[in-house]
């Protein structure tokens, strides 16, 4: 038993077809929906400019998967990068975060709640990065 399609809703199948290709095409052409990770040090440090402007990290750690990373300035202060939809969003922590340490991850919560938490596979760097952050301040109320 063949179900056949009345001649109008077939033009309007192949319409909305066609115009769902077209919206695809026009969304890669103008880079939106992207999977953009940090690349490498250089990408890591411009992201850094961008989130906390004139930060200049001196020690860098990159999340293996490149969702996220921490990076100290030579004053000691350390950002925090995350991914967050197809663009990087940075936070400065200048109290001592909370932190949990599993294996090679690292989840770190910051004192801005609305930034959410933080989960980088940071690998051997992880335990290194832990013990860093304990050196922050400790939050007035802690």
């Amino acid at each position: 038993m063949s179900v056949a399609f009345p001649m109008d809703q077939l033009v309007q199948i192949g319409g909305s077809l066609l115009a769902i290709l077209v919206l695809a095409w026009l969304a890669h052409k103008m880079g939106l929906g992207g999977d953009e990770r940090i690349r490498d040090e250089d990408h890591a440090r411009h992201l850094a400019d961008q989130s906390v402007s004139g930060f200049e990290p001196v020690d860098i750690v990159i999340d293996k998967a490149g969702y996220g990373a921490l990076m100290r300035d030579d004053a000691g202060r350390v950002l925090v990068l995350k991914r967050h939809g197809t663009h990087f969003a940075g936070r400065l922590m200048t109290v001592r975060p909370e932190a949990r340490l599993d294996q090679g991850l690292l989840t770190i919560q910051p004192d801005d709640r609305p930034f959410g938490a933080v989960t980088l596979n940071l690998g051997e760097q992880a335990q290194v990065w832990a013990a860093s952050l304990r050196r922050l301040e400790k939050r007035a109320d802690a």
